[in-house]
């Protein structure tokens, strides 16, 4: 099986699980491949937690679960130190962060003092306890769900996290068909049990690699910039894009272009993953009257394809 065959065989695969929502799963996959956390957002019952569990089965990777709460605190993510009797010392017991995926149930349920201790293991791909720095295993990923800001019990996650975030998705409701097969089907958490590997973590590190060999244009960049620029530029958004997000977005543009049988990143690329990878850095102008995404969009529209 060659790569193509591989991506389009990991792609169809979650597909399987998460019905009618092609577009959501292409964008999970081009995330991963470009090493960035994924935060999928919506209420509750579309599929969040299910599709965290598909994409951590699907890629091979050992994972373990958290659900967040409003008591959840930092050293029950990190790990805690115990006494030993026979060997007479204080002895780390790593927590559940030191997994290669990191599945962080309604993230945003949790108090902001918790949600700060993963803020150096998503960047630094390490933690520090106990004055004592370690690192976490090859490779990392954290798949957080949150719920709405406007739900009961839920803290609004900071921007300094956010923006550790590669890419925020939503899945939303199904449509008829799709709801349908979901009424007549099989649980889908049977269904993700039965899931079976189809990437080892070397394999997707190969893969990752071959990502960022994708090729990028002149006028693509110039293109890129133009985005940048524009969301700098006060028209459209309180702050612009810093150049970390500006990477960001060509990462997610490389693995999408891969996922498409390509070794060329086009501007549909950048097009098709802009608003889930950079809307959630931004906060629009007042007098929008739009959302970030939807003010993404608009933005799209007005600066020029090279």
């Amino acid at each position: 099986m060659n790569i193509q065959e591989k991506l389009t065989a990991l792609v169809d695969q979650l597909n399987t699980v998460i019905v009618g929502k092609l577009e959501q799963t292409q964008d999970c996959v081009a995330c991963l491949l470009a090493g960035g956390h994924l935060l999928i957002e919506d209420v509750p019952g579309v599929g969040k937690t299910t599709l965290a569990h598909a994409l951590a089965r699907t890629f091979g990777l050992a994972f373990s679960r958290v659900q967040f709460t409003a008591d959840l605190m930092p050293s029950d993510l990190l790990g805690v130190s115990v006494f030993e009797r026979g060997q007479d010392k204080f002895v780390f017991h790593p927590g559940p962060l030191f997994a290669q995926v990191l599945l962080a149930d309604e993230i945003n349920r949790a108090s902001p003092k918790t949600q700060s201790a993963l803020l150096e293991a998503m960047e630094e791909k390490q933690v520090t306890a106990e004055g004592l720095t370690r690192p976490l295993p090859t490779p990392f990923f954290v798949i957080a769900t949150q719920n709405p800001h406007d739900q009961l019990g839920t803290y609004a996650l900071p921007e300094s996290q956010l923006d550790r975030f590669l890419m925020r998705i939503s899945l939303g409701y199904p449509d008829r068909a799709a709801e349908r097969q979901l009424l007549n089907g099989n649980d889908r958490r049977d269904l993700v049990v039965a899931l079976p590997a189809l990437l080892t973590a070397d394999e997707l590190l190969a893969l990752q690699q071959q990502v960022l060999a994708v090729h990028a244009a002149a006028p693509l960049l110039d293109y890129l910039q133009d985005l940048v620029a524009a969301t700098r530029s006060g028209q459209w958004f309180v702050q612009g894009l810093s150049p970390r997000a500006g990477i960001a977005v060509l990462r997610v543009a490389k693995a999408r272009a891969l996922l498409s049988g390509r070794d060329y990143v086009a501007p549909d690329d950048i097009r098709a993953i802009l608003p889930q990878t950079i809307a959630h850095r931004l906060v629009p102008t007042g007098e929008a009257g739009r959302g970030a995404t939807e003010q993404v969009r608009a933005m799209l529209d007005a600066v020029p394809l090279p």
